[in-house]
Order: structure tokens, then C-alpha cells, then sequence
């Protein structure tokens, strides 16, 4: 065996003695740790001097106070946990700008917490997964409490100034149990989304309702009017056949056309259709939406139900009731219509509200709803704030 001169040991030598990545990378970040856990003690014990005027046993006249000892404290940080931190305390009361009374975790934890959580992990999930990363394991209840930050936000969210500068607005809900006094009901969550001239699209805002009612759709969208969303550039509002929301939407905005659903409405229509003949007869009635302008599309209607007609009267009755308003989306850019005559783009949004609450059976109040809901929301909105939809970015 050669052994090597120390001044002739390269850096490549030196590898070749860590045996894993333990060995280095743990060593690192426990002296990352030691270290900045004394630059906390010693900050801690100046910020007490400050605030004291005076040393240990010093005699003075300017003195506001005395020392009391020391407790421990840990920490969380994003690179470990720094365990039992010196910190001093006086017999007056003192509050630490460094550390302030009952912090445990930085912001950037707590952060960390709740992105875990919205992203589906369970609050049991959380505390296993922080144990892997940093030896602790944090308790369900307190990722329960970190989350409840989360409602001041909420809050905020639902009494912002909205900016007028939608050009297609989308409304729609989604069912999901919530415990009530009277036990677990089905309740609606409504919901608003908008896309600008740019192609910006957002959720705009939502409530939690107790139906689906032409009151309750009323008071959620004259909350948003009045708080700016007045409706002047919008050029169409996309809704589903709910007949509460559309009486309301006529009432607040009387003078936007409606576009019906076409994936809906294409639903209902094959309910009337017998499984035989649904292909041939669904392959018909697509032709009309696909058609180039509102004439075309009048025709194809006509030829549809001359051919469907005598076999199928509801179903074509069901189409012919909403023509006009299954139609408006022609009068808008080619290139945004396939967006635009359903509410499709919402709905897809939906899924990832039912992909985050698919582990819960159930929410335990409404503020647990709203938590969830925003954070959802909240999360696509800022993933769509630098992509904005292709074909969307010309004027209209």
C-alpha cells in the first residue's frame, strides 16, 4: 500500500474517505445549527442589555430592571431544528424582537406546514414527514393551528376591491359535506371565474351557501358587484342550467348575454336518447355548436331536429328552449369559443378542489370550507398569474 505524503493529498483523496452523505452533509448541518444557535443566545443576551441599560451586577443608575435566569427553547428552521436555546429573561416584562414569546417555528415553516397540508397531506401526514426531515414530529393540532392563519387571509380575500377588467366571467359550484347542528349536510360552494383581454384567468371569489337558490347566487354576486366587479367590459357569462343562478345574473347584470353550458347541456339532452341511437344523434347535434357563425348554426339546428325530431320530441325541445343563449358564444373571437361555450374551465379548477378534499369525509364547520377552498384557489391562481391562455392575448 502507498501512503502519500500529507502536502501530496489532493481534494480527490480527501472523497474518497467519506463513506456517505451523511457523513459530510450531517456534519455540516450540525455546525450550521451550533452556530447560529450562539449567534441567537448572544443576540438574545445583548437585546436584554439594551433593554435593561445595564450589565450583570452592575450598579447604575440608569438600570431598568434585572435578570431572572434563563429558560430553553427549540426552534424550527428550514435546515433543522435548533434545540434548547439560552434564553434570558428579566423580573419586568420583556418581549424579544428576535424571538418573540411562544414562537416555535419560523414564518418559513409555517409556511412549509401549510403548503403540505392544501396539497392533500393529512395534518397526521404533516408531523411524520417534518419527524423524517428534522428528527421532531410536530403534533396534528398544531398543523391544525398553524392553518388557522389562514382565515385572516380568508377574510381579506372576500372583502377586497375586485378590478373590473373581465371580459368572460364563468359561475358555477361544487357539493361538499359540512357538519352542521343538524349533523352533515350537502352544501354548495359558489364560485366566480373570470379571464381578462390579456387571458388572465382567476378565481375571482367564492361562498359557502346553504342551496342553490336565485336568492343565495343573488346576495354571492351583488356582494362582488358592489365591491367593483360592475360587469362594463364583460362581453359574456358563461353559467350551467341552474335556474336560480340564471334569474340572478339577469337581475344584476341584465344587459351581459348568457351562454348556457353546451357540456351540459348536451348531458340532458342524451337523457332523452335512446343508448341505440345517442352516437349518431349526439354527432348531429355537436355539428350546431360547431358551427362557423350563428346562421350556419340556426341551420343545423333546423336540420337536427328534422331528422331527430318525430323520434325524439323532448330532446329536441330541451336544445330548442335555450337556442338562443346556447348560441352567444359565436358572437365572440373564433379563437376564444372553445373555451367559452361551456364551463368546462371552471370545472376542471373543481377537480382539484375534489383531489384536496377526497381524504376528508367530511368539513367540521365553515371556516374549515373556506381554509381549504382558498387555499386551493389561491394556489392556481398564483400558478395562472405568469400563463396566460393561448389564443387570449390579442384585444378584443
Amino acid at each position: 500500500m502507498v501512503i502519500k505524503d500529507m502536502t501530496a493529498i489532493t481534494l480527490k483523496d480527501l472523497w474518497k474517505e467519506v463513506k456517505s452523505e451523511d457523513d459530510w452533509l450531517g456534519e455540516i448541518g450540525q455546525r450550521t445549527l451550533n452556530l447560529v444557535k450562539l449567534i441567537l443566545e448572544s443576540s438574545l443576551e445583548d437585546e436584554l442589555l439594551e433593554q435593561l441599560k445595564a450589565c450583570r451586577y452592575q450598579r447604575t443608575e440608569v438600570r431598568r430592571g434585572y435578570r431572572n435566569g434563563h429558560y430553553r427553547r427549540n426552534l424550527f428552521m428550514p435546515f433543522g431544528v435548533i434545540k434548547s436555546i439560552r434564553v434570558p429573561r428579566s423580573r419586568i416584562s420583556y418581549q424579544s424582537n428576535i424571538l418573540p414569546n411562544y414562537q416555535r417555528r419560523t414564518d418559513k415553516i409555517n409556511k412549509m406546514v401549510r403548503a403540505m397540508f392544501l396539497a392533500g397531506v393529512s395534518t397526521r401526514r404533516v408531523g411524520e414527514v417534518l419527524n423524517i426531515v428534522w428528527g421532531e414530529e410536530v403534533s396534528p393540532q398544531t398543523v391544525s393551528n398553524i392553518c388557522y392563519s389562514l382565515s385572516r387571509e380568508v377574510d381579506s380575500y372576500h372583502r377586497r376591491i375586485i378590478s373590473d377588467n373581465y371580459v368572460y366571467l364563468f359561475f358555477d359550484g361544487i357539493v361538499l359535506k359540512t357538519k352542521t347542528s343538524a349533523g352533515v349536510k350537502k352544501r354548495p360552494v359558489l364560485a366566480c371565474y373570470g379571464i381578462t383581454k390579456a387571458g388572465k384567468r382567476e378565481f375571482i371569489d367564492f361562498r359557502l351557501a346553504s342551496s342553490e337558490s336565485q336568492v343565495q347566487w343573488e346576495a354571492f354576486i351583488n356582494n362582488l358587484y358592489q365591491r367593483g366587479l360592475r360587469g362594463n367590459g364583460c362581453k359574456l357569462i358563461c353559467i350551467d342550467g341552474c335556474k336560480g343562478l340564471h334569474n340572478a345574473i339577469e337581475i344584476i347584470y341584465p344587459y351581459i348575454p348568457i351562454q348556457r353550458c353546451w357540456a351540459h347541456k348536451m348531458r340532458n339532452v342524451s337523457n332523452y336518447v335512446k343508448r341505440k341511437d345517442q352516437k349518431k344523434c349526439m354527432a348531429g347535434a355537436r355539428l350546431i355548436y360547431l358551427a362557423d357563425n350563428r346562421r350556419e348554426a340556426v341551420k343545423a339546428f333546423k336540420a337536427w331536429k328534422s331528422e331527430w325530431g318525430i323520434h325524439y320530441p323532448r330532446a329536441i325541445k330541451c336544445l330548442e328552449n335555450d337556442l338562443d343563449e346556447m348560441l352567444n358564444f359565436l358572437d365572440c373571437p373564433v379563437s376564444h369559443r372553445i373555451k367559452i361555450r361551456t364551463t368546462n374551465i371552471i370545472e376542471r379548477s373543481f377537480r382539484e378542489v375534489r383531489r384536496r378534499t377526497k381524504t376528508m369525509s367530511c368539513f367540521t364547520n365553515s371556516q374549515s370550507v373556506d381554509r381549504i377552498i382558498f387555499g386551493v384557489m389561491n394556489h392556481l391562481n398564483n400558478n395562472w398569474k405568469d400563463k396566460p391562455l393561448l389564443n387570449f392575448t390579442q384585444n378584443i
